[in-house]
């Protein structure tokens, strides 16, 4: 190639747009909270509908405390009609569904008009010690939960995650790595995440029935032994998703009996121009860096845990 053409060619290349990574992330190992590779990662941001994570552990917390069916079916408040936006279940005021079916859709889905009608609903029945109105009261027990979790980074204003307000709410990727590994231990969570559709029932005020078949915004499931967990979109937190991938236990040998030692890792992606493009690619270094990490003996400290 002679040369005048060698330099065309390498000015060519200097102007070509560099792709855009997420504006932070971290991979952590689930059973340790090791984390094995982050960026920006206790840098406050918008998580737009990472958001309902929190609300559906309030809601499953309560249903385990007081023993109460997620089967039970509740009315949609009123109040639904002033979420604005997409309404892809087409929830509407006076309609009944079951609380299961509201998380299922708030989960996979990210129906805000969903997590709205569940917040509501708990949120009547939790306790109240300071008089708010129901979805106020559940988005008080979320801060409560993030306190509990030592999320000292985040406040939650809304169950759902929109964030067109003046001083919007905000979480950063390792505090949302703490609540996932949380949520990771409730096996009706973990159960919705995985779904990648599922048919829900809602009952209309004149006691019509119609179905509808929800789909899972997660489109890696099933790749890279991924399972969940959750979307995210607004204009202001960008593109967001949480991962979780799982791999067969590692089996050692400890005073002569065979134990084995679960493998999974939580991948949180805030800000990405190509979310699940971008959330593949840290999983996959989240497994190399987890085999290096293994070799060395899997050491943890406080200054590389959660």
């Amino acid at each position: 190639m002679r040369i005048p053409a060698l330099l065309t060619l390498l000015a060519a290349l200097v102007l070509l747009p560099v792709a855009r990574a997420a504006e932070s992330y971290i991979i952590v190992d689930d059973e340790t909270g090791h984390i094995l590779d982050s960026s920006n990662a206790s840098e406050k941001r918008q998580i737009a509908s990472l958001t309902k994570i929190a609300a559906a552990m309030v809601a499953l917390d309560w249903a385990t405390a007081t023993n109460s069916s997620l089967a039970t079916e509740v009315e949609v408040p009123a109040a639904i009609a002033g979420i604005g936006g997409e309404n892809p279940c087409g929830l509407q005021p006076g309609d009944r569904v079951s609380l299961r079916d509201l998380l299922y859709a708030a989960l996979m889905q990210s129906d805000n008009h969903a997590a709205y009608a569940l917040a509501y609903s708990v949120g009547a029945r939790l306790p109240n010690n300071t008089n708010l109105d129901p979805a106020g009261n559940f988005t008080a027990h979320m801060n409560a939960l993030a306190r509990k979790l030592r999320m000292k980074k985040t406040l939650f204003l809304n169950p759902h995650g929109i964030d067109n307000i003046e001083n919007p709410p905000y979480s950063t990727a390792a505090d949302l790595a703490r609540l996932t590994r949380y949520a990771g231990d409730n096996a009706a969570f973990n159960f919705g995440v995985s779904q990648a559709s599922r048919e829900i029932t809602i009952t209309a005020p004149d006691g019509t029935r119609r179905a509808y078949q929800l789909q899972n915004t997660n489109q890696l499931l099933g790749q890279e032994g991924i399972d969940g967990v959750k979307t995210g979109r607004t204009s202001r937190a960008g593109d967001c998703v949480i991962l979780s991938s799982d791999r067969e236990p590692q089996t050692v040998e400890v005073n002569g009996q065979k134990v084995a030692i679960p493998r999974r890792i939580k991948v949180v992606v805030l800000g990405s121009p190509d979310r699940f493009g971008e959330g593949l690619g840290l999983v996959r270094r989240g497994w190399d860096l987890h085999d290096k990490w293994t070799a060395e003996g899997r050491p943890v400290s406080k200054r590389t845990t959660l």
